[in-house]
């Protein structure tokens, strides 16, 4: 006799009694549905709370993060001014690269790409062995960097197409990433930041490229600035420690996080 479950013992024709502490397919397919959706509202609920509403400005998106209201995106129409002849002048992309100090194998993603000005400008000095990562959520920005990657005969750059709550890119892959005139036009902030946070390698490195809000002469509109201060706040949500602030830039600051570990 089974000492611990008499009442288990059957005939072989009858049907098998289940475990008591085991559960059905179906049961287990319905808990399943159950934590899903439960995960789900906690998301929802979740983000409710980080956004708010605000009256929709000339340049914004009516969605406020951490204080500022969110900036609307330039699309791909603008794809010319990114590549504009004077942007190397007015930006001193030089001084941007000698900051970056890019090694030789070093794995780079370019979140908001663009049309990949600045990504072929990186790709030479991470090889070999090393690729950039050129993200964008765009399609026709994703195929004009596709173009410009090829005319330029740069294989090390690879394209791909993100999504405006995901970088997709695969976890613990990303040595550096670096966002260039583009944090602030992130409509999910938070969540793009998970996302990259996850795909950076412990100790890896991420670089917020933004117009310095603190200097009324940078000619771009307010909305499409931030000061260093609003920088470091919405990092210090993250698991990043501030690691320096390159201000030579004449337009820009260059502020360059370590995500711990």
């Amino acid at each position: 006799m089974n000492r611990c479950w008499p009442s288990l013992r059957h005939s072989a024709a009858g049907p098998r009694p289940q475990h008591p502490g085991r559960l059905s397919l179906t049961q287990a397919a319905l808990l399943a549905m159950l934590l899903t959706v439960g995960v789900a509202q906690a998301q929802s609920a979740a983000a409710a709370e980080r956004y708010s509403a605000v009256p929709v400005s000339a340049d914004g998106i009516g969605k406020r993060y951490l204080g500022r209201e969110i900036s609307a995106v330039m699309g791909w129409q603008g794809a010319a001014w990114l590549e504009r002849e004077e942007r190397e002048r007015e930006e001193r992309t030089d001084l941007l690269l000698a900051a970056l100090a890019l090694r030789p194998g070093m794995v780079v993603a370019d979140i908001g790409a663009g049309t990949g000005y600045l990504s072929r400008r990186m790709a030479p000095a991470v090889v070999p062995g090393g690729k950039v990562w050129a993200v964008d959520v765009q399609p026709e920005m994703v195929k004009l960097l596709q173009a410009g990657a090829k005319s330029s005969g740069l294989a090390q750059i690879e394209a791909r197409l993100g999504a405006v709550d995901d970088v997709g890119l695969p976890a613990s892959s990303v040595d550096l990433a670096i966002m260039v005139d583009v944090y602030h036009e992130l409509a999910f902030p938070h969540e793009v930041m998970t996302s990259l946070m996850k795909a950076l390698k412990p100790g890896g490195r991420v670089v917020f490229v933004e117009y310095k809000a603190e200097d009324p002469r940078v000619p771009i509109k307010p909305l499409h600035k931030m000061s260093e201060a609003q920088i470091k706040r919405e990092a210090a949500v993250f698991d990043l420690d501030w690691e320096r602030t390159v201000s030579t830039l004449p337009w820009q600051h260059v502020v360059v996080f370590r995500k711990r570990g």
